[in-house]
């Protein structure tokens, strides 16, 4: 998710105010064991193979392949010299992801695939990392640099083929959009921005976007409209009120791409942030924000902490606090007060502490001025440690 913040594997966020990261999507780990991924991974068999992975894939090669492959992620398993296989499901503004079974085991411990790439056959081609060693090394002499090898993952379906979309016709590619492929479908696109705008191009794509009931080949149209300059801002706009919430998501990206929306844009933004019953659409809406001038968030903010019903979201809170930290030096009393009326967890304390670490005379005003109007006993805790944080550093600034 643009914009999002994750566990990091060494080291703290670059924004100390950050507070806390968006936690995995999987219900499940790949290792066994409560010491630790790491000495799970010689014993982990049952569940995956171990805690290291590389060459994430979601398979989107046709249809030539079994259907529960179709959507699954596919990803190496480093120390199990496998390839696991998760599925992906809706799960509120974003996804959860189910352990399925081993797509494959090598029975190699050397073997490290570290890349999956679906052909315009259906295949999969791999690059392996060929190497005795799995794990990091201060000495680089210990790794073997002369192993590494490409094959191919067939079904018995597939069927060779030799491809060279250079040779088609923009017409030809815009048709690709609507393959069954995805192979064909990102190369005709990349093609079709190498070539600049072509308004019989955008024609073509408008149609799909319009009269093709299939929400996956709109967004496909949108893309291809996009990379050739075939959107202009009021089309986007007009979107942002399409039936699909996939579409209106989309728009509201493309819409924030160069990082200076319009006031117009900004003003869909806020009612969508008020009114939209998509979750997702939501989530877009906080990523966006951060693709927008700091001082003309607060609108589209307000509107995103009024929904209760994101408590829960797996994503949504984090996303809303990252676009509104930058914010709340901005207007500490506003930001405080924006704080307070949302049911969101974590936005009240996180406001606080954001305040607090400014360490400012007018810092503490805000803070103090709440505690005495409130009577809410969880607000008057956090803005008491905010206080004391303030007070604490100031203490230890005047004594050095």
């Amino acid at each position: 998710m643009q914009g999002a913040r994750y566990k990091r594997q060494a080291g703290t966020h670059f924004n100390a105010n950050i507070y806390d990261d968006i936690k995995t999507i999987a219900d499940h780990v790949h290792w066994v064991g409560k010491k630790g991924p790491h000495a799970g991974n010689s014993r982990s068999d049952a569940a995956g193979g171990g805690h290291a992975h590389a060459g994430a894939m979601i398979y989107l090669g046709g249809d030539n392949w079994p259907g529960e492959y179709r959507d699954a992620i596919l990803m190496n398993n480093i120390h199990g010299a496998r390839t696991n296989m998760d599925r992906l499901q809706r799960h509120g503004s974003g996804y959860a992801a189910s352990h399925g079974p081993d797509f494959l085991k090598t029975n190699d411990s050397w073997s490290q695939m570290l890349n999956f790439r679906y052909g315009p056959d259906g295949s999969v081609h791999v690059i392996d990392w060929y190497d005795k060693n799995q794990c990091h090394s201060s000495n680089p002499e210990v790794h073997d640099r002369t192993l590494g090898r490409i094959f191919k993952i067939s079904h018995v379906n597939d069927t060779w083929v030799q491809v060279d979309l250079a040779k088609l016709s923009s017409e030809q590619l815009v048709e690709l959009q609507l393959h069954r492929n995805d192979w064909y479908v990102r190369h005709a696109r990349r093609i079709l921005q190498e070539r600049g705008p072509d308004p019989n191009v955008h024609a073509r794509l408008k149609r799909i976007l319009h009269e093709n009931p299939d929400v996956t080949r709109k967004l496909r149209a949108i893309w291809a409209l996009h990379v050739t300059h075939g959107l202009s801002e009021r089309e986007l706009q007009a979107l942002l009120s399409h039936e699909s919430e996939y579409v209106r998501s989309w728009a509201v990206y493309l819409l924030v791409e160069g990082k200076h929306p319009s006031d117009g844009t900004l003003r869909h933004f806020a009612r969508m942030a008020r009114e939209d019953k998509s979750a997702l659409v939501r989530l877009y809406l906080a990523s966006a924000l951060q693709r927008a001038p700091v001082e003309k968030r607060w609108d589209v903010l307000a509107g995103l902490l009024t929904h209760a019903e994101d408590m829960a979201d797996q994503n949504q809170p984090l996303m809303v606090w990252y676009a509104t930290e930058p914010v709340v030096e901005l207007n500490m009393p506003r930001a405080l007060t924006l704080a307070a009326g949302t049911k969101l967890p974590g936005l009240f304390p996180f406001t606080v502490r954001r305040i607090a670490a400014s360490g400012t005379q007018a810092a503490l005003r805000t803070l103090t001025d709440r505690l005495g109007r409130t009577g809410n006993a969880a607000e008057r805790l956090e803005l008491v440690k905010g206080v004391n944080q303030i007070v604490g550093v100031n203490q230890i600034v005047g004594k050095q």
